[in-house]
């Protein structure tokens, strides 16, 4: 299920040629997932790499993640409950 979501949620990349011919790539649904490389490919293997970082530090107790065409993967995450 992780890897249909990562490649899901890079369906949804969008890329942007930058006026110095470098490329900038993110996923508005996942913010902080963007990246900068000098040519297109470049860019979308960083992207990957970006959002697969941002997954880790995403997946930890009480961090929630966008659903992605009905892929939830908050179900399996444990929510952190307050001391009181």
């Amino acid at each position: 299920m992780l890897i249909e979501y990562i490649n899901k949620a890079m369906s949804k990349a969008e890329y942007e040629k930058l006026e110095d011919d470098s490329y900038c790539g993110r996923i508005i649904t996942c913010p902080g997932v963007t990246a900068f490389r000098n040519t297109l490919h470049e860019c979308q293997n960083e992207l990957k790499s970006v959002l697969e970082g941002w997954l880790i530090v995403k997946i930890r107790p009480g961090d929630s993640l966008p659903v992605i065409e009905r892929i939830n993967l908050n179900k399996g995450i444990p929510t952190v409950k307050a001391h009181e």
